[in-house]
């Protein structure tokens, strides 16, 4: 879905910052307003937040490698039946193949792959978009 920032539909939400961790709560906030606007249950609400916290920290320190001059790019999709968060940042992305499963024995120990299986666990679906220009973090809850 491509957006030209005129006339968007009233259930469309975009905010964009640069790569700067220190904007994660704002970020937050502006996911946690949206949420509540389309009113998510306490419980999803806590899922979303956790899940949106880790995807926008991965966007800002794996995508942009902490690059204030690289954008981060919030797009909100929301319908009578599900939120869709669109977290895009200008890296070159990874292979998700390549993520250990933090579930494995031999992964128990590891920092990687984490993130995405918390994330797995409380999202409806979760799924990665790379694109020329950067990579997609698409998480959807439904309502």
């Amino acid at each position: 879905m491509i957006f030209n920032g005129e006339n968007l539909p009233e259930n469309v939400y975009v905010k964009e910052v640069p790569s700067d961790p220190d904007l994660l709560p704002q970020l937050e906030e502006f996911i946690m307003e949206l949420a509540i606007k389309s009113h998510l249950s306490d419980d999803k609400l806590n899922s979303l937040a956790l899940s949106f916290s880790e995807a926008a920290s991965n966007s800002i320190v794996h995508g942009n490698k902490l690059d204030k001059n690289k954008k981060v790019r919030i797009t909100v999709l929301v319908n009578e039946k599900s939120m869709t968060v669109i977290i895009k940042d200008e890296g070159k992305g990874f292979n998700i193949n390549t993520v250990p499963d933090p579930t494995k024995p031999e992964n128990i120990l590891k920092d990687s792959g984490r993130g995405i299986h918390i994330m797995r666990s409380f999202l409806d679906d979760l799924r990665y978009n790379f694109t020329p220009t950067g990579t997609e973090t698409i998480l959807e809850i439904s309502l």
